[in-house]
């Protein structure tokens, strides 16, 4: 056993013992097939952490390579959390990542009076009214159109002065809607008009209005289906209305009882129930008076409302996690990591196989010898121990009589096969 062992410490440097005689891997691999075949494992193997590990013989030898063994160590931790946080930041592009802004609302009217033309036709007055906006303090370069921010605009002017049929003004954001950085309205007239525009946002994820006895409740207003869950949810936690035994149902307590009509719900029966106490959120409305005075050829209003915008840092953590570049420089520097780690150890093995070269040739190559014998033998397949049969000694043995009689008697046997099939008879 420890003489195979041994031998099995001389098996590996196939191409160390190429390296010694001045031969190329090829060649030595006619020599040594099975040494080739391990040299195509190493180079196909799929690298690993471990594969960066310096062996302890090398570290016993080099005490300075514990400095690299530290920054090892120091890498690992860096790359479990450069991964947590990688993690973190997925998650949290999944959710609304959004900041508040302010957008300012100007509002103005031009007016065009009366004249009689040339020809002796009148120029009816008119006025035009004009609705635009832009993000203040907006750090983004891309600006983004006035009309993104509405889902719809609605103007309702005076109903006397414009009747039933004429008085209303109304854009609805559409699937084919090209987005516009304002709106424009023009009637006729010379009078002063009272004006409403109702402004509806449009809240990305949507936001509902909640029933007033619920929002009282929950203390939420205006918020998203997602946000409205957990605000229900931490109601039913904190008042612990979960029953106790059958963690599926909630007992309603007596404002659940007044909002929700019953006396007992399941979990999953809450989005359906919350469906009817949810309604649009209430628009923006803005009063304007549309003036008509010729000394006042333009006036303009301006009105700041809070809109919520995609937060910037969300495309700075969209394009840390699409960055491949950081990646490729880490990849190319760990393989040349591998491939110095791979080299050192081959040093280490040539090393040992001169060393041990050194200390007593003889044996050694007797040694090697006999370890490549055995596996020329495995790789053949012969069977037996050649060495040990071209002896005399090897028939002497107590085994080898009887083995001669069983040779005999099997082709005794056969020959008397052969026979009973050419005469056809059998034979007793």
């Amino acid at each position: 056993m420890g003489m195979r062992g041994r031998t099995g410490a001389l098996q590996a440097p196939a191409c160390v013992w190429s390296a010694v005689r001045g031969t190329s891997c090829q060649e030595s691999s006619l020599l040594l097939p099975n040494s080739a075949a391990r040299c195509a494992a190493c180079r196909l193997k799929r690298r690993k952490m471990a594969d960066k590990v310096l062996p302890q013989r090398i570290r016993e030898l080099v005490p300075e390579s514990q400095a690299y063994m530290d920054l090892l160590a120091f890498e690992r931790k860096l790359d479990q959390t450069i991964a947590r946080k990688r993690m973190e930041i997925q998650e949290a592009i999944k959710k609304p990542l959004t900041q508040k802004r302010k957008l300012r609302i100007y509002i103005s009217n031009t007016f065009t009076p009366g004249k009689e033309e040339g020809d002796g036709s009148e120029h009816v007055a008119s006025w035009e009214l004009r609705v635009e906006g832009k993000l203040l303090e907006d750090p983004s370069k891309q600006k983004r159109k006035f009309s993104s921010f509405f889902k719809s605009l609605v103007i309702e002017l005076d109903k006397e002065l414009y009747g039933p049929d004429n008085h209303l003004v109304e854009w609805h954001r559409m699937p084919t809607t090209q987005e516009t950085d304002g709106f424009q309205v023009k009637r006729p007239g010379d009078v002063n008009v009272k004006c409403t525009l109702l402004l509806m946002l449009d809240h990305q994820p949507p936001q509902y209005k909640l029933d007033p006895r619920l929002a009282r409740l929950l203390g939420v207003h205006t918020q998203t289906r997602a946000s409205i869950m957990q605000a229900l949810w931490l109601y039913i936690k904190h008042n612990k209305l979960q029953d106790s035994h059958e963690k599926e149902y909630i007992n309603c307590n007596r404002y659940f009882r007044q909002i929700f009509s019953c006396i007992r719900m399941r979990f999953s029966e809450i989005p359906m129930k919350l469906a009817g106490l949810l309604q649009h959120p209430d628009p923006i409305i803005i009063n304007h008076m549309i003036s008509v005075d010729p000394s006042d050829q333009k006036k303009t209003a301006c009105y700041d409302i809070d809109v919520e915008v995609d937060d910037p840092l969300k495309a700075q953590m969209s394009n840390f996690l699409a960055s491949t570049t950081n990646q490729q420089e880490i990849a190319s520097l760990d393989a040349k990591i591998h491939e110095t780690i791979e080299s050192i150890n081959q040093l280490k093995t040539q090393r040992d196989f001169m060393l041990s070269f050194s200390s007593n040739p003889q044996d050694f190559i007797q040694e090697w010898i006999k370890s490549q014998r055995r596996d020329l033998k495995i790789i053949t397949d012969v069977t037996g121990n050649p060495e040990e049969e071209r002896r005399a000694d090897f028939y002497q043995q107590p085994w080898a009589q009887e083995a001669v009689g069983r040779h005999i008697f099997a082709k005794v046997q056969h020959r008397r096969q052969e026979l009973e099939q050419v005469l056809g008879i059998r034979l007793t």
